[in-house]
């Protein structure tokens, strides 16, 4: 099996940390852009597409400024890999960017951003932040 590679994206938005992260780590958030509805139990969120649905646990957390989610796939490496949302505050321009932080195949690398592109352009559409 080949090991992911890991790779960054940063999005600047017209928002504030804290009304962002409310859209990254809230299930009624995560289901306006990320995905078709979210539930959520314990640690565990579930994420529905259609027909599919999948799950990911919380790895860390520091509310208004970072989430780590890891999926649940029953992968022998699954612990090797998160996706992460980290919200940056400029103290002095007071700009506002989303990091995103994944892993995927290194085939997979263009789909991989291009999806995540077309998601936080439906994000900052739900948001008023184009």
């Amino acid at each position: 099996m080949s090991r992911k590679k890991e790779f960054v994206i940063e999005y600047d938005f017209q928002s504030s940390p804290q009304l962002l992260y409310q859209y990254l780590s809230t299930p009624s958030g995560l289901s306006e852009w990320f995905s078709d509805d979210v539930n959520f139990r314990g640690e565990q969120y579930t994420f529905f597409w259609g027909e599919s649905e999948e799950y990911a646990r919380v790895l860390s957390k520091k509310v208004n400024e970072k989430i780590r989610f890891q999926w649940i796939n029953g992968e022998v490496d699954e612990e090797d890999y998160f996706f992460e949302f980290r919200i940056q505050l400029d103290e002095i321009t007071k700009d506002v960017s989303l990091i995103i932080t994944d892993f995927t195949d290194e085939d997979e690398l263009d789909e991989a951003k291009l999806l995540w592109n077309s998601l936080i352009s439906d994000l900052k559409q739900v948001l008023g932040s184009t």
